[in-house]
Formats: C-alpha cells, sequence, structure tokens
C-alpha cells in the first residue's frame, strides 16, 4: 500500500498536480509491481521561503538514510 507524498514549491496548477500523480503511479506499478488501487499520493505546495526549514531540514537532512535519490543542491 505504497502512500507517497510530493512537495513542491508553489504554484502549479492541478492539471499538473494531476499529471506528477498519474507518473508517480505509473512508476510504482512497474517498479514496485503495486496495483494501481493500493496506491496513493498527496501533492503539497510549499512557499519558496519555508523549503529549508519544512522539507529540506526535517525530511532530507534529518532523514539522509532514507534518501534513494539526493538533491544536487544545499540550502543557502
Amino acid at each position: 500500500m505504497p502512500h507517497v507524498i510530493v512537495k513542491l514549491y508553489a504554484g502549479r496548477s492541478d492539471e499538473q498536480k494531476q499529471r506528477i500523480a498519474d507518473e508517480v503511479t505509473k512508476a510504482l506499478m512497474s517498479a514496485a509491481g503495486s496495483s494501481e488501487g493500493s496506491i496513493s499520493v498527496g501533492i503539497e505546495d510549499v512557499e519558496p521561503s519555508a523549503w529549508t526549514s519544512t522539507v529540506y531540514e526535517p525530511d532530507i537532512a534529518a532523514k539522509a538514510e532514507t534518501i534513494f535519490k539526493k538533491p544536487g543542491y544545499a540550502p543557502a
């Protein structure tokens, strides 16, 4: 039962978010062998000024051992 939360800079349209959710679903079906009905995808908007404190520090830096695709940036 995969559940994925995608955090993005605010500003994407609902159509873009739906496309992202559809593509993440396809990837999980292919890579993990999950059925479409078992997958859920949430998308959260994050203001750019809050990215470091609400995403980078708690979700990336503090959980480095769980990050299989590391970002190519470091916060300023």
